[in-house]
């Protein structure tokens, strides 16, 4: 009798048994059956994802364009942005926009650390289908890029050294410091000092270095060159950072005064110099506004929206006649 009653209960079992088994099997498997959510734009709304890759968080100026790129980043709903420091190092760049690669974002904004390692770094994203934006500095072949978002650093140059031969009448030895050699901003700003030095016959070169756009760079340069015991009229730096390096090489040996200084970019900390009369020349190259403009022309081409070719942010002149002005922008 109780080995019949078990069979009965056994046979119930696996009737319950496969019963279950067979709805489980009709109805799916939620979590391994449906599909997987889609990321960064092809989600229907979903968050953008950008990969902005900057060459050096501890250069001032590039500071003040990732500010701009952050401020205008919080003004914009569903758009997430990861910003990567190459300290520098052109490999390490390629390896992080590798990375944004196979993360598969959306777009890129890159601030290239060289020229030569960005041609293929565009390359590379084009095959990824991923649209790059390139900000600040310009190279041959960055018309592969979706958008170039900058200033045309030749302006700067030419600008600035115009007014350096106004206030030394048209006469006078000039020391060029220039940034990293090969940069187009280096490049294309001293092109711009040396055409308009070509216009003077009573001003030459007489020193040109570079200091890497770093302001302790500039300053043991300056030491240099006032050692070598050759007379300086002016120094046109193509940044700022670098000519208060100089200016205060000259201080330290008090030869600073009647030395003319000049500078790129209108730094928070040039207007300073340029409010003390310290610094004579600066040309306000806007951070903030390559910063955003960059990040808004990213943000259009990961939307599938028309983008410009190139997006110009022009160069100013300042001086201690408007600097007050300048001072405002950074407010």
């Amino acid at each position: 009798m109780k080995k019949t009653m078990f069979s009965a209960l056994l046979a119930s079992l696996i009737c319950l048994a496969l019963v279950v088994a067979g709805c489980a099997s009709k109805g799916g498997n939620a979590e391994s059956q449906a599909p997987a959510q889609a990321s960064g734009s092809e989600s229907g709304g979903g968050q953008i994802h950008i990969g902005a890759a900057l060459p050096d968080f501890s250069d001032k100026w590039l500071s003040y364009l990732q500010e701009g790129m952050e401020k205008y980043q919080k003004t914009q709903d569903g758009v997430n942005v990861t910003y990567v420091d190459a300290q520098n190092d052109a490999s390490k760049q390629l390896a992080q926009i590798e990375t944004f690669i196979s993360q598969k974002v959306d777009a890129i904004v890159m601030v290239p650390v060289d020229t030569v390692s960005a041609v293929d770094i565009v390359d590379r994203a084009n095959k990824a289908n991923i649209p790059i934006v390139v900000v600040n500095r310009w190279f041959e072949g960055v018309d592969k890029a979706a958008s170039y978002v900058g200033s045309e650093s030749i302006t700067a140059g030419v600008m600035q050294m115009e007014e350096v031969a106004k206030l030394l009448g048209g006469k006078g030895n000039i020391a060029i410091m220039t940034g990293q050699l090969g940069q187009e901003a280096q490049i294309k700003r001293t092109e711009g000092n040396k055409q308009v030095i070509g216009k003077y016959p009573d001003m030459s070169i007489v020193l040109e270095g570079t200091a890497s756009w770093d302001r302790a760079k500039g300053m043991a340069l300056m030491e240099n060159w006032l050692n070598s015991g050759k007379k300086i009229d002016a120094v046109v730096s193509n940044n700022d950072e670098m000519a208060i390096g100089a200016i205060m090489a000259a201080e330290a040996a008090n030869k600073a005064d009647g030395m003319i200084f000049a500078g790129v970019d209108a730094t928070p900390d040039a207007l300073e110099y340029v409010k003390s009369g310290k610094l004579q020349v600066t040309v306000f190259q806007n951070a903030d506004g390559q910063g955003k403009s960059g990040l808004e022309t990213a943000i259009k081409a990961a939307r599938g929206e028309q983008v410009e070719k190139n997006v110009y942010v022009p160069y100013e002149l300042v001086t201690k006649d408007n600097v007050d002005e300048y001072v405002k922008k950074w407010e």
